[in-house]
């Protein structure tokens, strides 16, 4: 698994968007037993801190210290260093595995190896994510622009799984229903452009270029955006199985 937004740690933990309650209300009534779930790339910790309020423990891992070091803390969550494909983790632990806007960066069969070792008989796989939000029209052509246009070139190839809604990623599971989501939200400008700033695409093109082009990108939408927070709509990607 690639390490992208370890440099950008402090930035992804305030700036990244969140997840509806729907969805964990989903995962609290489809996990029939609640004992240890595994938030697996847990990032800034936000799927493992919702998890954290009706799951008895949380183990919630990360290839980078220095997005967990900046994670969402709760005495039933235990952080650790893992990588998704080889764990240290005991067999048959976990009622729930979850990965949360990651799953595109892992080697495919070797996580799910893992996953099978490491889930209950009746345990429950989930994938779940977001792609760019819905804002208004005019907003939404900028975002269009800058994402195709300017930092397009930067993208990881892996990103593509994300633009087809995890709908192409291998799911050797049986899958189970899932509910329609939207994680609603208000953002000022400035808090946009920090989640901007976190793209691994962005990154990427400062890296490239020794510019960021994100200044620019504020000054582009402020016309349009106005001084006010504006309501921004992230449907979520969920797929949800068991083995």
């Amino acid at each position: 698994m690639k390490d992208i937004f370890s440099s950008t740690a402090p930035v992804y933990a305030l700036n990244r968007p969140g997840y509806p309650k729907a969805l964990f209300d989903y995962l609290e009534s489809a996990c029939s037993r609640r004992e240890c779930a595994w938030d697996c790339a847990t990032g800034n910790g936000q799927i493992a801190g919702g998890l954290s309020a009706f799951f008895k423990e949380v183990r919630a891992t990360d290839i980078s210290e220095q997005q967990m070091a900046h994670a969402y803390k709760a005495p039933n969550i235990i952080y650790s260093k893992e990588a998704a494909e080889q764990s240290s983790f005991a067999d048959h632990i976990f009622d729930l595995v979850i990965v949360a806007q990651a799953i595109h960066w892992f080697q495919f069969d070797a996580f799910y190896k893992e996953v099978r070792r490491t889930l209950r008989p009746d345990g429950l796989f989930v994938v779940a994510g977001y792609n760019m939000a819905v804002i208004t029209p005019a907003v939404d052509k900028i975002l269009a622009d800058f994402q195709d246009q300017v930092v397009g070139p930067y993208w990881d190839p892996e990103r593509v799984y994300i633009d087809e809604h995890y709908q192409t990623i291998p799911f050797p599971f049986r899958e189970q229903e899932t509910p329609s989501l939207v994680y609603e939200d208000r953002w000022s400008l400035e808090r946009l452009c920090g989640y901007i700033e976190s793209w691994s695409a962005t990154q990427h093109y400062i890296k490239a270029m020794g510019t960021d082009p994100v200044p620019q990108l504020m000054e582009t939408l402020r016309p349009v955006w106005g001084e006010a927070p504006l309501p921004l709509f992230f449907p979520v990607l969920l797929r949800a199985g068991r083995k």
